[in-house]
């Protein structure tokens, strides 16, 4: 593998995996465009540099192939949707080949001069991507010069744009993109050469979610903040009353055994003391403050209470190194974002005084992004399942791909 620092891309066709799976609204129009943002600077140093790009992304679910699209189903999930923003963004004319392998669309890769920019149209439309295809791997390698992806969003998956495609690639002519690279150094920082104490603060719905990370945690945190949904099954693993919050009765054995876990290897597991409970799942719900394990009948928690967030707040303030993922409670609801939002701020505040940050998945990110802390914590990735993977200790088949030492010709796709 080489770096792209060091690349020069005068009259190379680069071939880029990028992850431009954005939100559009009923008008087609992008409503959060970090992700394209975030891979600019991998495409302008190869024009920059005077070569060429043709980009190649999934876009949303699409259940239909390509023919039907044309038809008129499933027009949503079209890359053609990106082409005006993305020209925007470029400063240049961005083409549009209507497909990932017709014979027009080789053409269109083959005669890109110097400075020009093809995007493909969303991967997802052939079955051949997702299952890892081999033959259609081949073809989309046979468009570019070199091979980089900067998709760390897909890199968990064997997809055929995202993996075997390095497969047909030499060592010197495939890489990682400058937002691929920041991933992976910087998850990596955390994981292997972090500076203690290392908080690791743990939110969402579902402990089946975060089982493996939280695993993986144990052996490399000092602390581990549980908050969100999925703090009540541990709460009443303990012998708490949770009246009406969410719980995994199925995971409740699994909770003591990450406790005692964390007992033995002498990590602090934080839960919140008290919680915002409400007596039905809306935004106009009557709420008050009660502690986690006294909940009412036909209450739930929503939010971390007062006690909490002084708790968990002290904890984070006092680390050095600061990995967040997943929200304290229902923050897209105002009544029960305080918990969250002031997490996020101190989260940016131990930052400040030095502590590295790490923020990812999606709720997450939303959360810093809601309360315009983006530029206050040290790097959010734009990657939530393979940065769960990635931190449950999984080797991401995307990553793999680009780091394997000579070209390969896969005989299966994972």
């Amino acid at each position: 593998m080489i770096s792209i620092d060091k690349f020069k891309f005068k009259n190379i066709r680069a071939l880029i995996r990028v992850d431009f799976n954005v939100p559009l609204n009923e008008n087609f129009e992008i409503t959060d465009d970090t992700r394209i943002r975030s891979s600019l600077p991998t495409i302008q140093k190869v024009l920059k540099d005077g070569g060429a790009v043709i980009l190649m992304t999934h876009f949303g679910r699409p259940k239909s192939n390509l023919q039907s699209v044309k038809l008129g189903a499933e027009e949503k999930y079209s890359t053609r949707h990106l082409l005006a923003p993305l020209s925007e963004m470029l400063g240049c004319e961005v083409i549009f080949g209507d497909d990932c392998g017709s014979e027009p669309t080789y053409k269109l890769a083959k005669n890109l001069q110097s400075g020009q920019v093809l995007l493909l149209e969303n991967t997802r439309f052939y079955a051949e991507e997702t299952q890892g295809d081999e033959e259609f791997a081949q073809m989309l390698a046979t468009l570019g010069d070199v091979y980089i992806n900067d998709a760390f969003g897909s890199a968990h998956r064997a997809h055929a744009s995202t993996t075997q495609v390095a497969h047909y690639f030499a060592e010197d002519k495939k890489m990682f993109g400058f937002l691929m690279k920041a991933e992976v150094e910087n998850a990596e920082k955390v994981l292997h050469s972090a500076v203690h104490p290392l908080t690791a603060i743990v939110g969402g719905a579902k402990v089946s979610d975060k089982i493996l990370i939280l695993e993986n945690l144990l052996n490399i945190a000092n602390n581990i903040i549980i908050g969100g949904g999925m703090a009540y099954t541990f709460i009443k693993a303990q012998g708490g009353q949770i009246g009406q919050s969410l719980i995994e009765e199925d995971k409740l054995d699994l909770a003591t055994s990450l406790l005692k876990k964390a007992a033995e290897k002498n990590v602090q597991i934080y839960l919140p003391v008290d919680s915002v409970v409400a007596d039905k799942f809306a935004p106009d719900a009557n709420s008050k403050t009660q502690e986690s394990n006294h909940i009412d009948s036909g209450w739930m928690g929503l939010d971390i209470g007062d006690q909490a967030i002084k708790a968990f707040s002290e904890v984070i303030i006092q680390s050095k190194t600061i990995l967040w993922n997943g929200p304290m409670g229902v923050f897209e609801m105002e009544k029960f974002s305080k918990g969250t939002a002031t997490i996020a701020k101190k989260v940016a505040e131990a930052t400040k005084q030095g502590a590295f940050s790490l923020v990812g998945g999606g709720d997450s990110v939303a959360a810093i992004n809601s309360f315009n802390l983006q530029d206050d914590v040290s790097f959010i990735s734009t990657g939530g399942g393979a940065m769960l993977e990635f931190f449950e200790g999984k080797k991401l088949p995307g990553i793999e791909a680009i780091k394997s030492t000579e070209p390969e010709m896969p005989h299966s796709a994972k």
